[in-house]
């Protein structure tokens, strides 16, 4: 094994760079200048702040989706001196995830937009950081397809499959390939069960978004804050675990566990469960990602014997959070249906928060989304595009209906 002296230092291009997940990336990395790099970076529109990490970590290359912002941020840097090139759209983003100087793309771009970008990544044959879960839900066998065919590496670091990942027997070092793990009966994937947990459906129907994106453990971007106060989050959650370990619907189940200090579990045929522990911040999962098959400081608090010492868990009430059932009937589906259960969650969440539809809606449209849209299985990203497009359509006119009775 490699000391640290000689540990081969990562160049990094971070994709979702001014989200939740990109401030905790650049706190590792910040922490492990002679082991991590960042080389190139992306986001959506937030200029000020990317210009903020440029101006700090020097990347090579950074882009923005949104093509003004793109022209203040380049204005900035040329005015500061400041030599990073400057890329814009779509293609931008994409340019970065192909970065010729980069070795790993951590994928935090949130939402059905981060798809095309990581897709890239694969062609790229890099070793990607997967924390946009949206890749494979939306993608799947294909995704995973391009990615063995190009010789690109998944590591996930959504806090649940990463803890799976560590939890599975392992004697290579490439990451995840999709195989289920000999030996594995089951995975447990736990959830915090969100800010309504013990709110009944009477008080369900009156939530408002303040209310929904105040988790009581995680600090989230609001639209995964959302999926977590509906437990769609954990559903979508399921659809990338069968496809990342390769494990199907049956074998895998959630567990309400509101202490959040369990991140999963893996149970064996030998009647064996390992569990993942830790303190609830993304770091610890990113370090462990970014610095596998070693180990580095996250700036992470361990565990205490205390901490540990009141471990509930409780099985989740479908019922009440019906968008976790929805999504496990999208797995059981198969074809194309998760690329539409997502359509119409982003849609839904959207209207939500924006106070179009209320709480409950928001599951009333995913359902009605699901029985409107044929749902082929696609082979390709624009395949999946096109689907994702008609999904959007429907469910927009959904959400016009819901409008409109009020």
């Amino acid at each position: 094994m490699k000391s640290a002296d000689t540990f081969s230092r990562k160049r990094i291009t971070l994709l979702g760079a001014t989200g939740s997940i990109g401030d905790s990336t650049l706190d590792v990395i910040a922490r492990h200048p002679h082991r991590f790099t960042l080389v190139a970076a992306a986001a959506r529109s937030q200029w000020k702040k990317l210009a903020d990490i440029a101006l700090r970590f020097r990347p090579e290359a950074v882009a923005l989706h949104d093509a003004n912002a793109a022209r203040c941020l380049a204005d900035f840097l040329k005015n500061e001196g400041v030599s990073t090139e400057v890329f814009s759209g779509e293609k931008g983003v994409n340019r970065m995830a192909e970065w010729p100087s980069a070795d790993t793309v951590v994928a935090a771009i949130t939402g059905g937009v981060g798809l095309s970008p990581t897709a890239a990544a694969a062609r790229a044959g890099k070793r990607i950081v997967l924390a946009n879960k949206e890749a494979l839900v939306m993608g799947g066998a294909w995704f995973m397809r391009l990615a063995r065919e190009h010789g690109a590496t998944l590591l996930p670091i959504d806090s649940e499959h990463n803890a799976i990942f560590q939890c599975l027997p392992r004697t290579k070092t490439e990451g995840v390939i999709g195989e289920r793990a000999a030996g594995v009966k089951k995975i447990l994937l736990t959830a915090s069960g969100g800010p309504f947990l013990h709110w009944d459906h009477a008080r369900l129907k009156t939530a408002t978004p303040e209310q929904a994106v105040n988790h009581p453990v995680w600090k989230m971007g609001r639209k995964i804050s959302v999926d977590s106060a509906t437990m769609m989050n954990k559903g979508l959650e399921v659809i990338e675990a069968h496809w990342l370990f390769g494990m199907p619907r049956d074998a895998i189940e959630v567990v309400i566990h509101p202490q959040s200090i369990v991140h999963s579990m893996v149970e064996y045929e030998d009647g064996s469960t390992l569990a993942q522990l830790g303190t609830p911040d993304m770091r610890t999962p990113i370090a462990q990602a970014l610095a596998f098959p070693h180990r580095v400081d996250a700036g992470v608090s361990a565990l205490t014997v205390e901490k540990m010492a009141t471990l509930t868990f409780l099985p989740p009430d479908f019922d009440r959070f019906l968008c976790l059932k929805l999504a496990f009937h999208a797995l059981t589906l198969a074809n194309g249906a998760a690329v539409v259960l997502n359509a119409a969650n982003e849609c839904a969440v959207d209207a939500f928060l924006s106070r179009k539809i209320a709480f409950l809606d928001i599951a009333e449209v995913i359902n009605a989304t699901l029985n409107a849209v044929a749902s082929p299985a696609p082979n390709t990203l624009e395949e999946t595009l096109a689907l994702d497009a008609l999904a959007r359509s429907k469910a927009i006119r959904t959400i016009e209906h819901l409008t409109a009775k009020k």
